[in-house]
């Protein structure tokens, strides 16, 4: 099972380490120490936390930018049938939802608490600038 630091699990959340801190600190979120002392989260867990935590931000004012397209987060969800598969991650605040074969979910060994990267080819891509 893979673990994450708690500097890890800030980015994949997308939050500072402090408030993943206090959330462990508060028990929202489960850690425990390893031997050295630091503190670290069960794959799963940190992504069943990303799963119930996930609130989309407010957008705030946009200054021009285009989002990147790699995004690194944690796989809450994996559905597989017979051919294909739906294959969940929480980026941050976002949440891509990525269809495949079963076969490659399968050879990427894609569960739940696993670290993965999307990359998002797209032959149509809206870029909004708002009024102002």
């Amino acid at each position: 099972m893979e673990e994450y630091r708690i500097g890890q699990a800030a980015e994949l959340l997308g939050v500072s380490v402090d408030t993943v801190r206090r959330w462990a600190d508060g028990g929202k979120l489960t850690t425990r120490r390893t031997a050295g002392g630091h503190r670290v989260v069960e794959g799963a867990d940190l992504a069943r936390f990303a799963a119930e935590a996930a609130e989309a931000p407010e957008p705030g004012p946009i200054t021009g930018q285009s989002a990147r397209n790699r995004f690194t987060g944690i796989v809450t969800r994996v559905v597989r049938d017979r051919v294909a598969a739906q294959v969940e991650l929480q980026a941050g605040p976002h949440r891509i939802v990525s269809l495949m074969t079963r076969e490659a979910a399968d050879e990427l060994g894609l569960e739940p608490g696993v670290l993965a990267v999307a990359a998002v080819k797209a032959t149509n891509v809206v870029v909004e600038l708002p009024a102002g």
